[in-house]
Parts: structure tokens; C-alpha cells; sequence
């Protein structure tokens, strides 16, 4: 029950743990989320990012939720047919290595159990496990349409992936062939050059002779991977450099293995790296490995798989390659043949998954032909068919993509869609079809066996935004819903994903993927450090949610970010975003407290600050609106926040309160209906951020019409633009922030009124004419004069000059004489006596000989530091014997 009638009441602590589950219940099973085909509207469409189905809801996906659940709650109000599409990745590493795990518990191996028994384990891995992050991403209050929830292995994408096999694999685009790839030995998988992450490594660089094998000097190569040189084909010097040139074409020895091998010539060779000349490997470095193409020279593979040395190896197979390299070493210097040993440190390749130091080798593989499909791509972003915001980040796209090297696609895996590819065991026949075939084209044979590899998981989720919505079929949402409005994603996946989906997008639909790609920064913890387990700095958002709620959450994460930059997370920031969301309730339920029935706003009876806080409305709705176009959400959360508690709250709200109170029921009820309107706009703005607070507070608003989910975004109204009203509304709240000031640099008791007089600058007469009851209510005025600029007083005044106005209060009124000298007096005794103390203090040889300089100097500034005081404090003194 309000002051002034029966009013809707609220609870009177908001409690986000009772709201939320029931909310996101209602918005859900009410089909609030789920996309509508509107024949002649533009939909917006994002496809979510598919999270790993290994995932654990972190930080980064609590911020790219955000960052999509935002926009999309912000066009489906404005009436967009609007599209969230969900769906997880199966992850084929990290899926796999986490049930090998679960085997080895129970002592078990994959090939223990074979290839289909795993398989079946994998998917009950899935059911289990599979769904955690979207139940997770739902506690954020993602306002996805699960409905179409996909998998990037279900039924569907499957096919799509197949397809895109076929076709590129006919067009000449997928080939198999032996080539360096980059090998991790513990995931037993090939890696892309994408999946490589580079750190720096203490190691050293030995200098080895091979001798010719004319009984010459020979060469000395340098090198810091020497066991591989035990399968060296050749020596490569470059043809300029005049110390080598005698030995170009003849033979060298290999040591330890004594075999000959040719010196060659080649511009690739860095004359001022090392000695100048480098043993060639071809099959474990990516430069050998072209160079040996250009000669004609044997690729000879020592390592296995599993990072030991092999067969070809000689004497040292069977060795860890790190043990046969300090075996090689030792050899080789019993032998005489390392001439030198320096420290040396250069950036080695590791896995991003297990980051062991990934391995160069050849191996049969399957790779995508890169060149072609990256042109189209480039072009597509010069062009502006798909932008980065921000910009920026177009950079890193153009140059991975500019100096990229063949797709090395396969991976030796169960876990994944399987290449489609079969091999004849009778001829040899390679058959490569989107369906399993049941006999060789070629000799008739049905002993077919399908190649053990599966796909990188990036191929399919290259495919993500059209495979989602029926492709390879032309379905009804494809046509629609494709290509897609925008895509939000960190900066550090913009050549692992973004790439791939614009030529994958590109070569198969024809056109981009999505008009705007939205690139987020990391959320660091408090101090800027990257949130990991090995810092232990990692926070948990359901942890955080439990603590302060879903809002507070995601404003915290929301304020003051901008695109592709950083941003620190800290309980502060959470604390501040919950202290937010309870002045919006509170807020909220003081304006339902007061109201019967949604009230209609009477123009003429419309006051100065009704006016005002109307056209601050206009102006936070057309400011919001603009940045949330833009994706900048960072600056449409500070708007709201500015609006709604500084403006709102502790302006409009404060001055509406005299009028609820009053007798003037006309004005009582245009005053509800300001209220009303104020407020149903900043739930509007709100929504996009802190979805269920504001939720929870329209459902309490009277003639509400459904949801506020799917209620209508705030429109400018020209009607209530009052730009000079809101003018002179910024003059008088200057002259309330000025009087405020002042009574707070004199210490004036919180009841003690005050008169004010008030002389008006050209042309603020006639605006100021009004200002005595809100200077009453906001300033501790007792009364108000309006005078003429340049007038004299009778009394002494304090006084301070506005844009508007100079003000001045009678100084009698401020200050009790007696009681404020008294006060100043014992201050400026206190004071004296430090004063004296630190300048004996500092006139004694004994501390200033003996102390730091800098104590000395400490000392020194705070004794000026008080004089000055004490000076100030006498002043005031006197001023006020003065005048009493």
C-alpha cells in the first residue's frame, strides 16, 4: 500500500534465485525464442559458436553468450524475424583423449575394445555429457532457439560434411599425398598449421662436420634437432656463397652412419645463419621437405608415430627422440665430428591441445588445396561483403590467408566424421563417394576397407553456418535464414574458424557467410593475467551466478568493453552490477507503489522536469539503439546505466516525490503516467543486458501487454523532444549540484534550510521563475529570491557563480558563528602542535644526519603541507570573527 493509494506491490528485496529458473521456464515453453519465417522481412541470424561437447561453461563463454544473447533479444524486440541458432562441436581430440582417459581407469585400450565398441562409448559420452554447456548457457539466460539445437555430428551435418568432401575432392580441391605435416606424438594425430602454437624454448645449436668424401675438409652444418640427421639426403649451401662453391655437386659423409650424400645449392640457404650451410631432412622440416621436391632428393622418415626412433634409425631405434638426440651428440663428439656446442633460443611449434613440441614429418595424408578457395575469400572481405568490427582484425585474416599453405585435413582418430574414402584390396582402386560403395568400380571386387582417418573437427564447423540449416537440401530455413546477420567470436579463432567459414561459405552458397564478423577480447582476472588452470585464476560464471545472479553477471561483463579489446573481470564489478539492479527494483517498486491502472500522459499538464526526463528518454533510446546497430554494446550498457541512475533515480524520481504527495490530483496522476512511460522504457533498453530483473518488473506493470521479451523496442517520440525545457532543466540542476557543494564544503547539518537568492544570467529569468520548490525538495532551501544580475547584498553571503545564475546564500544562515569557531579553534591548536613538532623534529641534527633522505624529505612536505593548512584555518578564523 503506497502514500497515495493502493498501489501493485514487489517484493521488497530483489532475489534473482527465485526468478530465474521460472522465467527462462516461461520464455522457453512459450515459444519466445523459437525463429518465425516472415515472407518480406529481413531476419537477423546468428549461429552460435559451437561450443565443445568437453566443455566446462567458462568466462569467455559467459562473455561470447552475452555478446550474441544481446543483440538478438535487441531484434527480436524491434520486430525481426530473429534466428539464435544453438549446437555443440563434437570435438574430436579433446572428445577422444577424455574417454581414452575414462578406458585407462578400467584398463583398457582402444584397441582393446576395437573401433565400434569406442564408437559407442563416444556417443553415450555425448548423451551424458554432451548437453552441459547449453544447460549452463540457459542459467545465463541464452535466449537461443533450441528447437533447432544441431550437432556437428548428427544425422544432417554429416551429410554436409560428405558432400563437401565429394565436391571438393572432384573439383580437384582435396587431394591425398605424402607431405610434411605437423605430428603430435601424444595425440597421435596430424595437427593443421592452425592447431600449432609457438613458444619460445632454451635449447642449443650444434655445429656437426661432414667430411667430404674426397678426404677433403668438407662442410660444418648447424642445427638444434641433430637425431635427425640420420636421415639427411643432402647438404644445401647457398650458390653465392664463395666459401662453398668448390663442393657443390660433390659428396659428403653422413657420420655415424657413413653413407654419402650430394651437396646442393639452393637461394632458399641463409648465408649468415649459422655456418651457412644446412643438412637437409626432407622428411621432418617443412624447408627441407620443398627443397628436396626442387632436387630430386629421397625423403627418409627415423621417427614413429609415437615420437620414437624407427627402424631406419639404425642402432637407435626404439629410443625416445630426446634420448637419441644425447645419444647422437655424445657419439658424435667421441667421434669427432661436433666441432661446437652454443645456447641457442628459438620459437618451437607445440600442440594447442597437450602443447607437447609437435613433431614435422611426412605422412600420407589428406589435404585441401588452399589457393583457390582463399582468393574468393580475401576478395570478399576487401570488398565489404563481410566486415570486422573492429576493423583491426581484418588484418590478421588478410595475412594468414594471403601467405596460406595447404589444409592438411585428416586425423588419426575414431572419434569424428570418417574420411569418405574406400580402397580396393584386390586392385588398389580408390573410391571416394558420399555413400558407402558395395563393389570396386574398377575390378568388381566388394573387399572394400574405408580409410581409418577422420576429419579435422574444423572442417565441419567450417561448415556450421549453412550445414545448420539443411544444406546440402534446399530447405525453407536455408533460403530464408541464410546468409547470416552476424557472428561473435574471440580474436583468437579468426583463422581457426572465421576463415574456413567464409570459403567453405563461399564455394558452396555462393556468397559470404555473414555480413559482420564482431571479434571480443579475453576476460583477464583482476590483475590482467589470462584466466587458466595453471595460474589457478580461472572463475567460474555459475559460481558467480549462484553468488549475485545472471544480471549481475552480464552487466559486469557488459560495462565499459569495447570490440576486440580485453577486459578485466572482478567481484567489484559484480557487486556494482548487482547494487545496479537493486536500484532498478527498488526503483521500480517505488513507481508501482504508487500506481492503480497505467495512467496516459497529459501534455498540458507536463512540468519542467516531466519535460526533461522525457527528452533525456528520446536521446538514451536513439544513443542505445545506435550502439546496439553497431555492436557496440560496451557504450548502449554505460547509456542505460547513466540514464537510469543518475537521471531516473536520483534526479526525476526525487522531484516527482512532492507532486505524489500533493493535493493536485491532476497532477498526480500525469506524474504516475511520466513515471509509467519513463520506466517501461529503460525494462525496454534493459532487456538486452539484464533480462530477468526486467522480466520480473513488467510482469508487475499494470495494462502490460505478454511478455516483455517480445515486446516492442522503444521508438524516438518528436513529441517529447522539449530541447529547450531540457536546457533549462541542466541550468537548475547545476544550480541544485552548486548549492549542494557548498553546504557540503561548510559542513552545513543535512536539516538545516537555507535562504537562497538567486540572480539570473541573460536571458534565465523567466526559466528560474519556477526553481524555488525543487530547490526546496533537492537543495535545503527555505525560501527562494530571484534578484538582478549585479545587485548588492545587505548581508554577507557566500556565493558562486553558474551558467545560469549567480547564487548566494546568507553566510548567518550556513554557520552557528560560536559553534564553528570553536570547532576551527581546537582544528587549529591540533594543527599548530604537529606543526611544532615536525619543525623540531627537522631541527635536529640527530634525525636529519641519520635518517634516509627520503624520510627527511617526507618529513619536509608534510610540514609544508600543514603550514599551508594552519595558515587557512587562521584566515577562516578571522573571516568568521569578522562577520559574527
Amino acid at each position: 500500500m503506497s502514500e497515495t493509494g493502493k498501489g501493485f506491490e514487489m517484493e521488497k528485496v530483489f532475489s534473482p534465485h527465485e526468478i530465474e529458473d521460472r522465467l527462462y521456464r516461461m520464455w522457453e515453453e512459450s515459444g519466445a525464442f523459437e525463429a518465425q519465417r516472415v515472407p518480406g522481412k529481413k531476419p537477423y541470424t546468428i549461429v552460435m559458436p559451437p561450443p565443445n561437447i568437453t566443455g566446462q561453461l567458462h568466462m569467455g563463454h559467459a562473455m561470447d553468450c552475452l555478446l550474441q544473447d544481446a543483440p538478438i533479444r535487441y531484434h527480436r524486440m524491434k520486430g525481426d524475424p530473429t534466428l539464435w541458432l544453438p549446437g555443440t562441436d563434437h570435438a574430436s581430440i579433446a572428445t577422444e583423449v577424455k574417454i581414452v582417459d575414462q578406458m585407462k581407469k578400467e584398463g583398457l585400450t582402444k584397441e582393446m575394445i576395437g573401433r565400434e565398441a569406442f564408437l559407442l562409448r563416444a556417443w553415450q559420452w555425448k548423451e551424458e555429457y554432451g548437453g552441459r554447456i547449453n544447460r549452463q548457457q540457459r542459467r545465463l539466460g541464452a535466449s537461443a532457439d533450441w528447437s533447432r539445437e544441431r550437432f556437428t555430428m548428427d544425422e544432417g551435418c554429416n551429410e554436409a560434411v560428405r558432400e563437401v568432401f565429394v565436391n571438393l575432392y572432384r573439383k580437384g580441391l582435396i587431394y591425398r599425398g605424402n607431405r610434411i605435416i605437423n605430428w603430435c606424438p601424444v595425440c597421435q594425430t596430424a595437427l593443421s598449421d592452425a592447431e600449432v602454437e609457438y613458444e619460445e624454448q632454451h635449447s642449443h645449436l650444434w655445429h656437426i662436420r661432414y667430411p667430404a668424401a674426397d678426404g677433403g675438409t668438407g662442410v660444418t652444418v648447424a642445427t638444434t634437432r641433430p637425431e635427425t640427421m640420420l636421415g639427411d639426403t643432402a647438404v644445401a649451401v647457398n650458390p653465392k656463397d664463395a666459401r662453398y662453391t668448390h663442393l657443390v655437386g660433390k659428396m659428403v659423409v653422413l657420420p655415424i652412419l657413413g653413407k654419402l650424400i650430394p651437396v646442393v645449392a639452393d637461394d632458399y640457404v641463409d648465408m649468415a645463419f649459422g655456418t651457412g650451410a644446412v643438412k637437409i631432412t626432407p622428411a621432418h622440416d617443412p624447408n627441407d621437405f620443398e627443397l628436396a621436391k626442387r632436387h630430386d632428393l629421397p625423403m627418409i622418415r627415423v621417427t614413429n608415430d609415437d615420437g620414437t626412433m624407427n627402424e631406419l634409425a639404425g642402432k637407435f631405434a626404439g629410443m625416445p627422440e630426446y634420448d637419441c638426440r644425447k645419444a647422437v651428440v655424445k657419439e658424435l663428439a667421441a667421434e669427432g665430428y661436433l666441432q661446437k656446442t652454443e645456447d641457442y633460443t628459438h620459437n618451437v611449434g607445440t600442440c594447442y591441445r597437450c602443447h607437447t613440441t609437435v613433431d614435422p614429418v611426412t605422412s600420407l595424408q589428406w589435404f585441401v588445396d588452399m589457393a583457390p578457395l582463399a582468393k574468393p575469400a580475401i576478395d570478399a572481405v576487401r570488398e565489404g561483403k563481410t566486415r570486422f568490427i573492429p576493423e583491426r582484425f581484418s588484418k590478421i585474416y588478410y595475412n594468414w590467408m594471403e601467405n596460406i599453405r595447404d589444409w592438411c585435413i585428416s586425423r588419426h582418430l575414431w572419434w569424428g566424421h570418417r574420411i569418405p574414402a574406400w580402397y580396393c584390396e584386390e586392385c588398389g582402386e580408390m573410391i571416394v563417394q558420399k555413400d558407402e560403395p558395395t563393389k570396386c568400380p574398377k575390378c568388381g571386387s566388394t573387399r572394400l576397407r574405408q580409410d581409418e582417418d577422420v576429419l579435422d573437427t574444423w572442417f565441419s564447423s567450417g561448415l556450421w553456418p549453412f550445414s545448420t540449416l539443411g544444406w546440402p537440401h534446399e530447405t525453407e530455413d536455408l533460403k530464408y535464414f541464410y546468409p547470416t546477420s552476424m557472428l561473435v567470436t574471440g580474436y583468437d579463432i579468426i583463422f581457426f574458424w572465421v576463415a574456413r567459414m567464409i570459403f567453405s561459405g563461399i564455394e558452396q552458397m555462393g556468397e559470404t557467410p555473414f555480413d559482420t564478423v564482431l571479434i571480443h577480447g579475453l576476460v583477464r582476472d583482476a590483475q590482467g593475467r589470462k584466466m587458466s588452470k595453471s595460474l589457478g585464476n580461472g572463475v567460474d560464471p555459475l559460481e558467480v551466478i549462484d553468488t549475485y545472479g545472471a544480471d549481475a553477471l552480464r552487466f559486469s561483463l557488459a560495462m565499459g568493453i569495447s570490440p576486440g579489446n580485453d577486459t578485466r573481470f572482478s567481484t567489484d564489478k559484480v557487486e556494482a552490477a548487482r547494487n545496479f539492479a537493486n536500484k532498478v527494483w527498488n526503483a521500480s517498486r517505488f513507481v508501482l507503489m504508487n500506481m492503480d491502472t497505467k495512467e496516459t500522459i497529459d501534455p498540458a499538464l507536463l512540468t519542467l522536469p516531466d519535460q526533461w526526463i522525457l527528452a533525456r528518454l528520446q536521446k538514451a533510446v536513439a544513443e542505445v539503439s545506435a550502439h546496439m546497430e553497431d555492436g557496440d554494446f560496451g557504450l548502449s550498457a554505460n547509456k542505460i546505466y547513466e540514464f537510469t541512475w543518475s537521471e531516473f533515480c536520483d534526479w526525476y524520481i526525487e522531484l516527482a516525490k512532492g507532486r505524489l504527495t500533493g493535493e493536485d490530483e491532476a497532477q498526480k496522476k500525469n506524474v504516475r503516467a511520466v513515471l509509467y512511460t519513463v520506466l517501461e522504457g529503460i525494462l525496454k533498453l534493459l532487456h538486452p543486458f539484464m533480462p530477468f530483473i526486467t522480466e520480473e518488473v513488467y510482469q508487475h506493470l499494470p495494462q502490460r501487454e505478454g511478455m516483455l521479451i517480445l515486446s516492442q523496442w522503444p521508438q524516438v517520440q518528436p513529441a517529447f523532444a522539449f530541447e529547450a525545457q531540457e536546457r533549462q532543466m541542466e541550468g537548475l540542476m547545476e544550480i541544485i549540484r552548486t548549492i549542494r557543494n557548498l553546504r557540503a564544503e561548510m559542513k552545513v547539518q543535512a536539516g538545516k534550510r537555507t535562504h537562497v537568492t538567486l540572480l539570473p544570467e541573460a536571458g534565465w529569468a523567466d526559466a528560474l521563475a519556477i526553481a524555488e520548490p525543487y530547490l526546496q525538495r533537492l537543495a535545503g532551501a527555505s525560501g527562494v529570491t530571484i534578484g538582478k544580475k549585479g545587485e548588492a547584498s545587505a548581508e554577507k553571503t557566500v556565493s558562486a557563480i553558474c551558467a545560469s545564475a549567480e547564487i548566494r546564500i546568507p553566510l548567518g544562515e550556513l554557520v552557528d558563528f560560536d559553534k564553528e569557531i570553536a570547532r576551527l579553534t581546537k582544528e587549529h591548536e591540533a594543527l599548530a602542535a604537529e606543526v611544532e613538532r615536525a619543525k623540531a623534529r627537522l631541527n635536529n641534527p640527530g634525525f636529519t644526519g641519520k635518517a634516509p633522505a627520503t624520510l627527511v624529505a617526507q618529513e619536509q612536505e608534510k610540514l609544508t603541507t600543514n603550514q599551508g593548512m594552519l595558515d587557512s584555518l587562521a584566515q577562516r578564523i578571522a573571516d568568521l570573527k569578522a562577520n559574527a
